[in-house]
């Protein structure tokens, strides 16, 4: 039976306390439910980094839970929407957690460390599913324990094209692909690292007691990487077109409304909702995707209408404006009518009074 588990609060990473303590201490905002350096360099300073080299960042909003018990193979792959019993060793797979109903309940990546299972949930996710996992622990033999109760932990990330020539330079292993991951000694801890899915870099994430972060933040920085704030880092992920829970996918999606397929494994057995899923996948499409979009106007709100002529066509869901070197450009997400999409025409917004287009990516922008 389940128990072990305990909800924790943050109020301030471990990463904003460390540089709270420096002679110039960053503004901290409220990211992913956890305070977290806003800025920690000029905006296009930080951009370059994300863009063409390598970003050291926070990600102190992550949260990790081991599964453990006899069933918690079988169990845990009745609960999310992609393979559990296949993962490879040191391998990972992002899910969406899904109701009966097939609506997306949010989501998170399973790791298997061995025989081990482990869960990566955002801190503003992790209460809620953390009860809707726990709900279906009837009669297995499943326990979910929290990690880094008895020694705290934390994680920072490395995020761009030569994220990989840092850790060499650090002395410590790259990995050769996406959603692949190991544990080194390093100074004494036990360093998870783990390479997550990117689309315009390369994105590893460290996982380490939280008493070797200011050894770890600065071999990385001394190795060539550039602090970045949450505020670039986001605006990254949406160029990128890597969508949030709760910002881009909301709990009345569909999961196939998300073009997010890498979430969805269609010969894996049955799990909650799998029966709406396998139906949309083989009676029908639905009538809305989200979608990356380029911007060419003021920046919108998240929830701002897009229009085709006079019919509404679709809403934003986030938007965000990179400092890039050859100009400013601005990038978003949004949750498009199939029907206006098919007519593959600019969609037009308002914002701040004045009047933008948006444009229909069909494949990763080049920055």
């Amino acid at each position: 039976m389940s128990g072990s588990a305990t909800v924790t609060t943050t109020l301030i990473t471990p990463l904003a306390a460390l540089l709270a303590a420096t002679p110039k201490p960053p503004h901290l905002v409220e990211y992913r439910s956890v305070q977290t350096p806003q800025e920690l360099d000029a905006p296009a300073i930080e951009t370059a980094a994300l863009t063409q080299g390598a970003a050291v960042h926070d990600l102190g909003w992550m949260r990790r839970i081991e599964v453990r018990g006899e069933d918690r193979f079988r169990w845990l792959s009745g609960m999310v929407s992609n393979t559990v019993n296949d993962l490879a060793p040191n391998g990972g797979a992002w899910n969406l957690v899904l109701n009966a109903q097939g609506r997306i309940q949010g989501d998170l990546t399973t790791w298997r460390e061995g025989d081990s299972l482990v869960l990566e949930i955002a801190s503003d996710q992790y209460a809620r599913l953390l009860a809707h996992l726990e709900h279906f622990i009837i009669m297995d033999d499943v326990e979910l324990v929290s990690l880094g109760q008895e020694t705290p932990e934390t994680a920072v990330g490395l995020t761009g094209p030569k994220a990989g020539e840092v850790l060499e330079r650090v002395g410590l292993a790259t990995l050769s692909e996406p959603m692949t991951g190991t544990t080194v000694e390093w100074n004494g801890w036990q360093l998870r690292i783990v390479r997550s899915f990117g689309v315009l870099g390369e994105h590893y994430e460290f996982f380490l007691p939280a008493a070797g972060l200011g050894k770890l933040w600065s071999c990385l920085r001394t190795a060539g990487a550039d602090p970045v704030g949450s505020r670039a880092l986001d605006a990254f992920r949406i160029a990128e077109g890597i969508p949030v829970y709760g910002a881009d996918i909301a709990e009345r999606d569909l999961p196939q409304e998300t073009s997010q397929t890498r979430a969805l494994h269609f010969n894996k057995g049955c799990y909650l909702g799998q029966e709406i899923v396998e139906r949309i996948r083989s009676r029908g499409n639905v009538h809305r995707h989200l979608r990356s979009l380029e911007l060419d106007g003021p920046l919108p709100e998240a929830g701002t209408e897009l229009k085709l002529g006079d019919v509404q066509a679709g809403q934003i869901t986030s938007a965000a404006e990179l400092l890039l070197a050859g100009g400013s450009r601005a990038f978003a997400m949004g949750m498009i009518r199939s029907d206006a999409e098919t007519r593959n025409e600019p969609l037009t917004y308002r914002a701040g009074g004045a009047t933008g287009t948006a444009r229909i990516l069909s494949s990763p922008p080049k920055l």
